[in-house]
């Protein structure tokens, strides 16, 4: 399984942003898809899940209301948009993959893509 990212980048704090991650390879790997992210000096947490088959959707705390995923079975792509953002998003995304149970744990997912970096400043 291959995830890529894309979409982000520098914007200034109310800003908003949209990140893709594009999945190839085994479709059983994409049953729940999720969003990750890492600061400086901080463990990677978890930001945003989907269930794919039924697009059930999990969101950590802090960006509830601001941060939605969604996803395009066509193109087998999960989008996060990312709106109202606050200097404390800052950090590197990661898409991840392979979960059973579409948990916010890093643990739970087997899969993983490079990372993007989002900067709010």
């Amino acid at each position: 399984v291959q995830l890529v990212e894309s979409g982000g980048g520098s914007v200034q704090p109310g800003g908003s942003l949209r990140l893709s991650c594009a999945a190839s390879g085994s479709s059983y790997a994409t049953l729940c898809m999720g969003w990750f992210r890492q600061a400086p000096g901080k463990e990677r947490e978890g930001v945003a899940s989907i269930s794919t088959g039924g697009g059930l959707t999990y969101y950590f705390d802090s960006v509830k209301g601001r941060f939605t995923i969604s996803q395009d079975d066509a193109k087998n792509t999960v989008y996060l948009q990312m709106n109202n953002l606050k200097p404390e998003d800052t950090a590197i995304y990661y898409c991840a993959a392979g979960a059973w149970t579409c948990e916010l744990t890093v643990s739970a997912y087997p899969y993983w893509g490079q990372g993007t970096q989002v900067t709010v400043s």
